[in-house]
């Protein structure tokens, strides 16, 4: 009777331990589907990004900074509002939410800020070399494209 019991005991803790594998092998084969069907080709790597700086800003109405170039490089989008940034030289590129963000190379002298009429919370995203080199004040004429 009591080896019985033990073997009923010893298939009883084999068919757990089963079910436990099964469970931790079907799991794992699961997410792993499941983590693999959100890209195709592979999973994207995660190159090392110190280097980068995200921040908002908001400018009111009519504000607008000084003329300037980064040492690295600049992606400025509008999340809220109406804004606009140019290039020394270049027409004036307005910044409206869900519009095309904007880019501007190292070295590049610019200026950007909100629409005469509306103010503008600008997405700033910087990578590479910091610093920057400040110039003069944007002039009305050239804010307002003349």
């Amino acid at each position: 009777m009591k080896t019985e019991l033990r073997s009923r005991g010893s298939a009883m803790f084999a068919l757990v331990a089963m079910a436990i594998i099964a469970m931790l092998v079907g799991g794992q084969n699961s997410t792993t589907a499941g983590a693999q069907s959100r890209f195709v080709g592979g999973d994207p790597s995660r190159p090392d990004s110190e280097d980068m700086q995200a921040l908002r800003l908001r400018f009111e109405a009519g504000a607008r900074s000084n003329w300037h170039s980064h040492a690295g490089w600049q992606i400025i989008a509008a999340e809220e509002g109406r804004g606009r940034t140019q290039v020394r030289g270049h027409d004036i590129i307005e910044l409206v939410p869900g519009g095309a963000p904007n880019y501007t190379a190292p070295g590049v002298v610019h200026w950007h800020g909100a629409d005469p009429d509306q103010y503008v919370v600008q997405l700033t995203f910087m990578g590479g070399a910091s610093g920057a080199d400040w110039f003069e004040p944007v002039s009305d004429s050239d804010y307002r494209g003349e």
